[in-house]
């Protein structure tokens, strides 16, 4: 496809996106601005995230470090900085590299994790954003933190110079109604607010529940392939 081709192919794709944003605004009473389209460009490469930027999309989301590295590099190389969201299970290994790229990690679900986060961003000249990632079905395959955890994290990296907490994550359980998984994160994001004003982002719905996401007072949706189409092994 050429990329004529394939920037009319994300045009169209951008603006259904955005158009399910706007319905779901509506419907939960709230401005369409409020909400956040951040695009998940796994496997997709950076000449897609050129695209979308110059389309308007301001935020982009990685979730493996290798891919994620090399594809910032060769965005910024053309002058393009969109805002990086690493949203991947992060090793600490990996926290160096990540944090050369990424304006915000959304996956800290651990007090070691931001420790290393925190240990590894001190020198930064500004802090970069964290969303604990929570558990809405207790999966410790899937990541995130549940109960007194998620204080003990938030705690840990509200405490980090070299960290700002921003806010929560969480994915859907698979198998449940979004709606009421997404109703306990409303909950749990409301109580992170009164106990760290500031921390308001709330990143949840991807491609198949962003509607019940944004009724649910998400301010962020992860949206990959609504947006870039069916990813598969070749690309």
């Amino acid at each position: 496809m050429t990329d004529a081709g394939r920037r009319a192919e994300l045009a169209a794709s951008l603006d259904r996106v955005r158009e399910r944003i706007a319905r779901a605004c509506l419907a939960a009473g709230r401005p369409p601005d409020a909400v956040t389209l951040t695009a998940v460009t796994k496997t997709y490469p950076a000449s897609d995230v050129l695209l979308l930027a110059g389309l308007g999309v301001t935020d982009v989301a990685e979730n493996r470090d290798q891919e994620a590295s090399a594809k910032a590099a060769a965005v910024h190389a053309e002058g393009v900085r969109p805002r990086w969201h690493f949203v991947g299970q992060l090793q600490r290994n990996k926290v160096r590299s990540v944090i050369g790229y990424a304006d915000v990690i959304e996956s800290v679900d651990s007090v070691r994790l931001a420790g290393a986060l925190g240990r590894a961003t001190v020198e930064r000249e500004s802090p970069i954003d964290v969303l604990v990632q929570v558990s809405l079905d207790g999966d410790p395959a899937r990541g995130g933190v549940s109960g007194d955890d998620l204080w003990r994290v938030s705690d840990a990296v509200a405490s980090s110079d070299g960290l700002r907490l921003a806010g929560v994550m969480a994915v859907a359980p698979r198998g449940e109604d979004p709606g009421a998984a997404f109703a306990r994160l409303e909950v749990l994001a409301g109580q992170m607010a009164v106990r760290y004003p500031g921390a308001s982002t709330v990143s949840a719905g991807m491609s198949g529940d962003l509607e019940a996401a944004v009724r649910y007072g998400a301010t962020h949706v992860r949206i990959g392939t609504s947006l870039l189409g069916m990813r598969n092994s070749l690309r």
